[in-house]
């Protein structure tokens, strides 16, 4: 039996393949969801999951080096960037891009995990780190 959080099969398979700079994305229930990019919808209703949550507990099985957010997040959506940039820590820059340039990143990204957050730009896109200790 798997120790941890994390029990959502989907996206535990997800953590567990990814490599060095690899990205995904945690996205509010609005943000488009290209054809071509996998979708892990876990979006119940309005606020269920939330996106802190989803991003909690994604943070305890990924190892980030980056993130990317939309610009309009800081006008927008100041608290979740506030808790993003908590959630994520000093020693993971978070780059701010236009809301075009955003979306069309997550074509590329490896899946996006949609919640029910209705908050406005509560998206975030993670690149995978390397491991967190020495081989």
């Amino acid at each position: 039996m798997k120790k941890g959080k994390l029990i959502n099969h989907q996206i535990s398979e997800l953590i567990g393949s990814l490599g060095h700079t690899d990205e995904i994305v945690i996205a509010d229930a609005g943000l488009p969801i290209p054809d071509e990019t996998t979708r892990i919808d876990l979006a119940l209703t309005r606020g269920i999951p939330s996106f802190e949550d989803t991003l909690n507990t994604v943070m305890e099985e990924m190892f980030v080096e980056k993130a990317f957010v939309s610009e309009d997040i800081s006008e927008k959506s100041p608290e979740v960037l506030a808790f993003i940039k908590q959630t994520l820590g000093d020693d993971v820059p978070i780059e701010a891009v236009p809301h075009t340039q955003f979306k069309e990143r997550t074509k590329s990204s490896r899946a996006i995990i949609r919640t029910g957050e209705f908050t406005p730009f509560a998206n975030v896109i993670l690149v995978s780190g390397p491991w967190g200790f020495e081989l």
